[in-house]
């Protein structure tokens, strides 16, 4: 074998490892998480629970207030009523958000807004964002 011929293939061989992982990651999606400082929960079988009195869980101590937690968003909607639906836009799977001056979740990736209901305001979503019951006991509150 020549000598033009082994760095021929030693080339092709390098931009070939380069390349072929670069392309591969790119059709990834990446973890849109928007809360920066998630809240910290205890799964427990088909439950959740949420301790309010915890540092990590403070944003609920106010109206408006949500954390993101095992994929679920809990969302502090006043008079001491909380309302917790899939954080995952039933679009593309992309992490929703919380805009308590619109009172929606919106989705960044797409443009879908969902209610707190979890019905869709505003497509491409068609499907309604999962819910879940929440109950308060003390300061624990259980997502079921």
């Amino acid at each position: 074998m020549k000598r033009r011929e082994v760095v021929r293939r030693i080339t092709i061989g390098g931009i070939t490892l380069v390349v072929i992982p670069s392309v591969l990651t790119s059709c990834v999606k990446e973890d849109t998480n928007p809360d920066p400082s998630p809240g910290t929960g205890t799964g427990t079988g088909n439950s959740t629970k949420i301790d309010l009195s915890l540092p990590s869980n403070q944003n609920l101590a106010s109206k408006d207030g949500f954390i993101i937690v095992n994929n679920i968003i809990v969302i502090n909607t006043g008079s001491d009523k909380f309302v917790a639906l899939s954080s995952v836009c039933t679009h593309e799977g992309c992490a929703i958000s919380y805009n308590p001056s619109a009172g929606n979740l919106p989705c960044p990736c797409h443009g879908s807004i969902f209610a707190l209901t979890g019905g869709v305001l505003n497509g491409p979503a068609l499907s309604s964002l999962k819910v879940y019951k929440v109950t308060k006991s003390g300061n624990i509150l259980t997502i079921e």
